[in-house]
């Protein structure tokens, strides 16, 4: 799972160990050499899709790490891309990384917690990738809400989701496992660090937030595949601001 320059296990226990700020910030030097970071192979079908929406003005990419949604939204963002984070560490690896592209978008990174937001509605398209697993289910209203607030009416809160794993299946043995071994290590060891995989589910989700003022569709990410019945391996959940 991990590159030769990526972190050791000695270094993850220590991550393990810490808040989810401290951790990323010592896991950021190596971060994108790990699986945490998002693929390209969700990366492309996710600019694809945005490219048929958009163009947007500015964009902001919510809990950006070290930038791998940045790229995708250098793409579809005319004016200005913003990155926002908690960790200090990953914002300066993203920085560091960020291409040269003098006819592109401005570009600035930004140090706030997602769920107290520093800007106005100011933003045509917030996006994120990979990092709901960091708020718990009773921190997604006001999470949404910080969201809602900073994009213009009609604006666009996009974010890629995947099928849940089968009952039974490997996959869905092994994030349970891992939840639940989250779940140990917060109950014995503080600060806790917040990150599980199985409390993310589309219809909840779904529901919050058209509660919070969005209208709620979805697009099939055809090039994730199928499963058996069917049905997509992964969509791209497309909330418009309704007011």
């Amino acid at each position: 799972m991990f590159t030769p320059q990526g972190p050791t296990l000695r270094e993850l226990a220590v991550q393990a160990l810490s808040s989810v700020e401290h951790g990323y910030d010592l896991l950021a030097p190596k971060f994108d050499h790990t699986p945490f970071r998002t693929p390209e192979s969700v990366l492309t079908p996710v600019s694809r899709a945005l490219r048929r929406l958009g163009p947007f003005g500015s964009g902001l990419d919510l809990c950006c790490g070290t930038g791998a949604g940045m790229d995708v939204l250098r793409q579809v963002c005319r004016d200005r891309v913003t990155g926002v984070d908690i960790s200090a560490g990953m914002l300066a690896v993203g920085r560091d990384r960020e291409p040269v592209a003098p006819d592109g978008p401005q570009v600035e990174w930004v140090r706030a917690d997602a769920r107290a937001l520093p800007f106005g509605p100011v933003f045509d398209l917030v996006a994120s990738f990979g990092a709901f697993g960091h708020f718990l289910p009773r921190e997604r209203p006001g999470l949404f809400a910080q969201v809602h607030s900073v994009l213009r009416p009609g604006g666009r809160f996009v974010f890629p989701i995947g099928a849940p794993p089968r009952p039974g299946s490997p996959t869905y043995w092994t994030l349970f496992a891992f939840d639940a071994a989250m779940r140990v290590r917060n109950a014995l060891w503080h600060p806790p660090f917040v990150m599980y995989y199985r409390v993310f589910r589309l219809a909840e989700v779904r529901a919050e937030l058209v509660r919070t003022g969005f209208e709620v569709r979805l697009l099939a990410l055809p090039e994730l595949g199928r499963r058996s019945d069917g049905s997509p391996r992964g969509r791209l959940v497309v909330a418009t601001r309704a007011r």
